[in-house]
């Protein structure tokens, strides 16, 4: 028997095209930089790499792709995705720990996502 994949380096799923999804992170982020209720905001890596004999994984299962905070303290996390792209089950869980513990999270496609959700979710309830 194998041995368990303690490090996620064997997908499950084909690799896709991330080209698409590239192009929205690095939309989302200058929208995100630029917006004045975000304090700071940077990229998030996720994943993992073999050094000697040794395997370092960066992150953690669902953490979002950008990780920030806003002039008022809030925590401040986006998953970023492709046009069809899905948030997986861990993904969705991270956001709404963040959102129950009173921060913003959110998916976001485009810069019209990131400032619709900045007006509705921005404003504290």
């Amino acid at each position: 028997m194998p041995p368990p994949d303690l490090f996620s380096l064997e997908r499950t799923e084909p690799r896709r095209d991330d080209r698409k999804e590239a192009a929205a992170l690095v939309e989302v982020l200058q929208t995100l930089r630029h917006h004045p209720a975000v304090a700071w905001c940077e990229r998030m890596n996720s994943g993992a790499v073999r050094m000697g004999s040794r395997f370092v994984r960066f992150g953690w299962p669902g953490c979002p792709d950008v990780l920030g905070q806003l002039k008022d303290g809030r925590l401040l996390g986006v998953e970023v995705k492709g046009p069809t792209g899905k948030l997986r089950p861990e993904q969705a869980q991270f956001l709404d720990r963040i959102r129950a513990a009173g921060g913003v999270g959110f998916l976001a496609r485009n810069c019209n996502d990131v400032l619709r959700e900045l007006a509705h979710r921005g404003e504290r309830a």
